[in-house]
């Protein structure tokens, strides 16, 4: 059952990135989190999100603006690779906090938190309007870089933020997108490598089945939706995705999932 749900959500939700404004990770995420630990759910989305990524370098990556590319992408690789060691040892976190509520006892872990905490702010700057201007000087990709590097390997959510710092590099549309869709894809490998080192047995290879149907139906979905609409927000969908993942990361900060 969960290979058909998971596989469908994938499908919805890589057409939804086409419409909604988030990325396939910051959605998909928490749909794995519904059947797996939160480590293993970012583990095996990153894989998702790897190979469509591969799929839209393919379509892309040629226009990718090469010097942009090292001055953000070498410290995205770099920290991403922090961020997944910080992720892979997060299962030897303590509970951050822990209560009582309605005769059940609940603990919200560090990573759960964070993570929560990242959806509830990408989820809110699609609603806020000064979020969806917000832009950073050139000089700041290298920071840019880093930020949504680390975010990328430690909870799998860094569209929001390369965006935020690549817009306001001079860059071509088709420029910008190549350029992020080649970033994306490096630092997806660099995290996915060292993520392996500690979830190949208790996640990423025991579902094998699964993420190959979950990687083909969000490679479909690319597809669907890059046919149906390229890169049209409407803004009822965007609010009501914006809506259900702010709902979910408050349900995870609450230690409910």
């Amino acid at each position: 059952m969960e290979l058909v749900i998971i596989s469908v959500a994938a499908f919805l939700v890589a057409i939804l990135t086409f419409f909604s404004g988030f990325g396939l990770g910051t959605i998909l995420t928490p749909v794995f989190m519904l059947f797996f630990p939160v480590e293993i759910a970012i583990a095996l989305t990153g894989v998702v999100h790897f190979f469509n990524n591969i799929f839209k370098l393919l379509l892309v990556g040629r226009k990718a603006n090469k010097a942009v590319l090292l001055r953000f992408g070498i410290p995205a690789v770099i920290a991403a690779v922090l961020g997944s060691w910080l992720l892979i040892n997060s299962s030897d976190w303590h509970p951050l906090f822990s209560y009582t509520a309605f005769g059940k006892d609940f603990e919200v872990y560090p990573l759960k938190f964070i993570v929560a905490i990242l959806i509830l702010i990408f989820a809110s700057m699609e609603l806020i309007p000064y979020f969806s201007k917000l832009q950073f000087n050139k000089n700041k990709l290298p920071l840019g870089g880093a930020l949504s590097g680390f975010f990328g390997g430690l909870t799998g959510n860094q569209g929001a933020l390369r965006s935020a710092f690549l817009i306001k590099a001079g860059l071509s549309k088709e420029a910008f997108v190549g350029t992020a869709v080649v970033v994306s894809t490096f630092v997806d490998f660099t995290r996915l490598s060292l993520y392996a080192t500690k979830f190949a047995t208790s996640g990423l290879t025991d579902n094998l089945t699964l993420v190959i149907a979950a990687t083909v139906s969000g490679i479909a979905g690319s597809y669907l939706g890059n046919k149906l609409l390229k890169k049209v927000t409407l803004r009822f969908i965007q609010v009501t995705v914006a809506l259900l993942l702010m709902t979910i990361s408050l349900a995870l900060a609450a230690g409910l999932l």
